[in-house]
């Protein structure tokens, strides 16, 4: 695939030849800051535009990577004058605004870590991250405080300061940080590319979310892939970023705004809530021609058949991961919005393993795609053996793959779970054809055993989205006395649908005939809206537990 390239044209991505063929190029000095703001910085390019922030009145705040740059001084300045220094942990529960890139930023001049917290995140689950890593100072803003700030004291014990944005209570105040003179010039403390510099905290199967830290390095390790699933266009001199995605998460963060800000390229931001109507109009006005969207987003959006009838967009690229895309989904989003869609795979804890690029290769409809540049993608079998082309098995990389973590805080039992052999884990499931392509097939803990069939969710939700009343599906097992588990369907319709009998009957043939009889749903339920994850896809744990607890009784 990069057989041909030049020397200089795999350094522009990332890459260079190795002894084994190409390998992501990570150099020891890599630092988050210095990859994206600080290169603008020292490539003359200051005055470009960062980040455009709508409010929710419709006025925009329009920042500069020289702004930026500072502001990120002084708030490090200030940090350093409360305490904060390397290595030490400080949350950032800022959501989608300004502030947020600014204090990545800030906590990268300190040579701090960052900890990444949603605003999505209710009162255990904030408590847990900080109390788990011992943050002792917290930037966040009035929303996000507000529910918290009479039970601080008692909820957060480690907890120091807190900085809070545009602040009503007594708290300092986070945009006045930003903009203060420090007392003495400050002089930055900058890691490398293994030293800490994010700590992120995901929901596991089972109990609280736990923290996934991350080096500087991971930036410098997803360079090459980021460029090929936004089809090599990164650097266009017309482009603009954005994404829904909380940028607590790996998609807003480390798929968006930092690989935009490594291409000197602006970002587009709101905190408004997400609706097909809204993100058309925020594209439109925004000019935006690149997105990372998850499976569930692009899926609202194709509820307007034709929207380039309705806005007037400048999109032309979809990067999408973190679950499966349809392939139904894909042909729309190429022929009716008229965009590249390509799809990746990874986790959090070692991402960007698998995927596309329409640039350089065919996708096929339905297909996670091909190993990416640099990566070594296995599939293997309980025992760790690897699995022949065409038969399902766990997805593996070996355990010092370059996207790798650092590892999991204050959880080795956690760590040692992700172990097989020289191995990394990823407890999901895929099938992998003779020209290399593979194809998801779920998570091994949400795999259907029924009747000694094993059934992947993924296909039956893909074959539901396919019939035209069908907008979202979640697939899972239902606990049954005869077979262990049936196949259970949640549906939410497109508009013009209604729920019946007759529509369940139509559903459940169509999956039949499309798919297997055993892979049928046996029993379907119709929901207004799913309960989502905090990173956007259809909470199927959540249905799963339901359904449990209810078998239970």
């Amino acid at each position: 695939m990069l057989e041909d390239w030049s020397h200089e044209r795999l350094s522009r991505i990332g890459l260079r030849r190795g002894a084994d063929g190409v390998e992501i190029h990570i150099p020891d000095d890599s630092n988050i800051h210095g990859m994206t703001v600080g290169a603008q910085i020292e490539a003359g390019r200051g005055l470009a535009p960062a980040m455009v922030f709508e409010r929710d009145d419709g006025s925009l705040e329009h920042w500069s990577f020289a702004e930026v740059d500072v502001a990120a001084t002084a708030l490090a300045a200030r940090l350093r004058e409360l305490g904060g220094g390397f290595g030490d942990p400080i949350g950032v529960h800022t959501g989608m605004r300004p502030e947020t890139g600014i204090a990545h930023m800030a906590i990268c001049k300190l040579g701090a870590v960052a900890v990444t917290l949603s605003q999505l995140y209710g009162p255990d689950a904030l408590a847990h991250a900080l109390n788990d890593c011992g943050a002792r100072i917290l930037l966040t803003t009035e929303d996000g405080w507000a529910p918290h700030r009479d039970s601080a004291r008692k909820a957060f014990p480690e907890l120091e300061t807190v900085l809070v944005s545009e602040t009503l209570g007594a708290e300092e105040d986070l945009r006045a940080a930003m903009s203060g003179k420090p007392s003495v010039p400050f002089e930055p403390t900058f890691g490398g590319a293994d030293d800490p510099a994010l700590l992120m905290y995901t929901s596991g199967s089972t109990g609280m979310p736990k923290g996934i830290r991350h080096a500087h390095r991971v930036l410098a390790s997803y360079r090459p892939s980021v460029n090929l699933f936004y089809n090599l266009s990164l650097c266009d001199a017309d482009a603009v970023f954005w994404s829904p995605a909380d940028w607590a998460w790996v998609g807003g963060l480390l798929d968006m705004l930092f690989p935009a800000w490594l291409a000197g390229r602006p970002v587009a931001t709101s905190e408004a809530r997400f609706t097909a109507d809204w993100a058309y109009g925020f594209m439109a006005r925004h000019k935006v021609t690149h997105t990372f969207l998850t499976a569930t987003a692009i899926k609202r959006l194709a509820e307007t058949p034709d929207p380039r009838d309705e806005h007037d967009l400048a999109l032309r690229v979809i990067c999408t991961g973190g679950e499966a895309l349809a392939a139904d989904t894909l042909a729309w989003a190429e022929d009716r919005l008229g965009v590249v869609c390509n799809e990746f795979y990874g986790l959090t804890e070692v991402n960007h393993l698998i995927g596309n690029c329409a640039a350089l290769y065919p996708r096929r409809p339905g297909s996670m795609g091909i190993a990416y540049p640099g990566h070594k993608v296995l599939l293997v079998d309980s025992e760790g053996g690897e699995v022949a082309p065409g038969e399902p098995g766990e997805i593996v990389t070996p355990a010092d793959a370059p996207t790798r973590y650092l590892g999991y805080l204050n959880a080795p039992e956690q760590e040692a779970g992700l172990r097989l052999g020289p191995m990394m884990r990823t407890r999901d499931l895929a099938v992998q054809d003779e020209d290399g392509y593979f194809w998801y097939k779920g998570r091994s803990d949400d795999l259907i055993k029924s009747s000694g069939f094993r059934i992947g969710p993924t296909e039956i939700e893909e074959c539901l989205i396919a019939h035209a009343a069908v907008a979202e599906a979640a697939a899972i097992a239902k606990p049954d006395a005869e077979r262990g588990a049936v196949v259970k369907a949640f549906v939410r319709l497109s508009r013009g649908f209604e729920a019946s009998e007759e529509l369940s009957r139509a559903l459940t043939e169509h999956v039949r005939g499309r798919l297997a009889a055993y892979k049928a749903p046996r029993e379907i339920e119709y929901v207004e809206e799913f309960e989502m994850t905090s990173s956007g896809k259809v909470n199927r744990k959540a249905l799963r537990l339901r359904e449990q607890a209810l078998a239970a009784k």
